[in-house]
């Protein structure tokens, strides 16, 4: 059906929440009527359910082509329709090859027919030995790069120093694309730390240190280059560390082209909760304690955090070492692609947050970040049409049997949220509806320069 309307007494368009009815046609939104218009198509009216713009995570590790026993993109982009996610970028690790070279893009591309059930971007990646590669990497199109600043825990990704950042920031200014960072540091001094079943054994051995003086250092290669000129883009991935707010809000002040994400597991979970030998809570940087939370919240309030994304890093049981409860061993990430917009909401709506502030901190900022706002993160016409329609007052505890990702595994089997998933939209195509997957993947590449 490529002509028909969608309804509700609450629609997200243009930062309000207003009864409207959203015309679509040939895969775009065609125009905004007053809710009860009469129209020559078909009208599916939602009631009080919210509809808002498809969310745009911009931050999944989804492992194909190479390590599909991990994930791989039919389950994530499920997963990520179930959630509510009608476009996501993919990372450039922890797939084989990883994707820093034009010809490894090409395998990636080659790997995604008929798997998407959304639209999908792609982040390319910066490493010491393919900086002469970057020019034909971009063009090839990849949305921006990421760079680790500390081992990746992948071989073939080895991490940047100073002088590779030096030698990549031009190009990348060239291109206008964010240059996307693992913000840690190994400072040293933590190698005596013995890593236990203790959660805080774990938080230990991976300080807020490390994350502050990586990112001050980003500051400083983005002043360098300012002052050189090019003025790149830097981002900070999956912040976690509040010592390292004012350094950003600095960065910020001084009209550095910086900026900073974080993720449902840093404004869910405080590393006080962890019980002892829970591997599936392991990710990097590691969750930490309430108060570190609670000032991540007044981050995302006042701006100082630009949006929220996922993170969602799967990889298989046995590497998360779930029966002997190893932390040390264990595989660091965590597994939620589809469960974001729940755990925020739950959170959020005792902070005084509104589901027009979490469609533009998790749909319309992050598709701008991406450079896909031209077409993605908001209700207007002409954009696609992209919508989750979502019952913000449903009740329910997370199970491990909901899962639609590869593994049935996460952190957050158990907890009760609020806000439920209904309905999702990919360019007015129906691929999801009250746990049900309909039609087929009708999801496409999102290359940069042929949006």
């Amino acid at each position: 059906m490529s002509h028909f309307a969608l309804q509700s007494t609450q629609v997200v368009i243009a930062g309000k929440m207003i009864a409207a009815c959203v015309e679509i046609k040939d895969q775009l939104i065609h125009a905004i009527h007053a809710y009860g218009q009469e129209l020559s198509c078909e009208v599916k009216d939602f009631g009080e359910q919210v509809i808002m713009p498809g969310l745009v995570d911009s931050h999944v590790h989804i492992n194909e082509p190479g390590r599909t026993e991990w994930e791989g993109f039919n389950t994530a982009t499920q997963a990520a329709a179930a959630g509510g996610i009608t476009a996501l970028v993919d990372m450039p690790l922890n797939c084989i090859p990883v994707t820093t070279t034009k010809a490894a893009f090409q395998e990636k591309l080659d790997s995604v027919d008929d798997k998407l059930w959304v639209d999908c971007g792609f982040w390319g990646g910066v490493i010491p030995d393919n900086i002469d590669e970057l020019d034909d990497l971009l063009n090839a199109g990849v949305l921006g790069v990421k760079s680790f600043l500390i081992d990746s825990g992948i071989e073939e990704f080895p991490p940047v120093e100073a002088k590779d950042m030096r030698a990549a920031m031009p190009i990348l200014a060239k291109h206008d694309v964010p240059y996307l960072i693992h913000a840690e540091l190994d400072c040293g001094h933590f190698d005596d730390v013995e890593i236990t079943k203790e959660y805080d054994s774990f938080l230990e051995s991976r300080p807020k240190s490390w994350e502050n003086n990586a990112i001050s250092l980003m500051v400083d290669m983005a002043r360098e280059s300012k002052a050189a000129g090019d003025n790149c883009k830097v981002h900070i991935v999956h912040l976690s560390s509040d010592e390292a707010l004012s350094t950003i809000a600095q960065a910020k002040a001084e009209g550095l082209r910086f900026t900073a994400e974080t993720c449902p597991h840093y404004l869910t979970i405080a590393s006080e909760n962890i019980p002892d030998g829970k591997t599936l809570f392991k990710c990097c940087p590691p969750i930490r304690e309430n108060k570190n939370r609670e000032h991540l919240w007044q981050a995302v309030t006042d701006g100082r955090l630009d949006f929220i994304v996922s993170d969602h890093s799967p990889c298989t049981p046995e590497l998360k070492h779930i029966d002997t409860g190893d932390i040390e061993k264990a595989w660091g990430g965590i597994s939620a692609l589809q469960f974001g917009l729940a755990l925020i909401w739950t959170e959020a709506k005792n902070r005084g947050f509104t589901l027009v502030d979490l469609a533009r901190l998790m749909s319309q900022e992050t598709a701008k970040f991406a450079g896909l706002d031209s077409i993605k993160g908001a209700i207007k016409v002409g954009n696609h049409a992209d919508f989750c329609v979502f019952d913000e007052k449903f009740e329910y505890t997370i199970t491990t049997e909901m899962i639609k990702h590869k593994h049935n595994i996460t952190p957050y089997a158990g907890r009760k949220v609020f806000g439920q998933v209904n309905h999702t939209f990919v360019r007015g195509f129906h691929v999801y509806q009250q746990d049900e997957f309909i039609n087929s993947p009708v999801g496409r590449p999102l290359l940069k320069g042929q949006l």
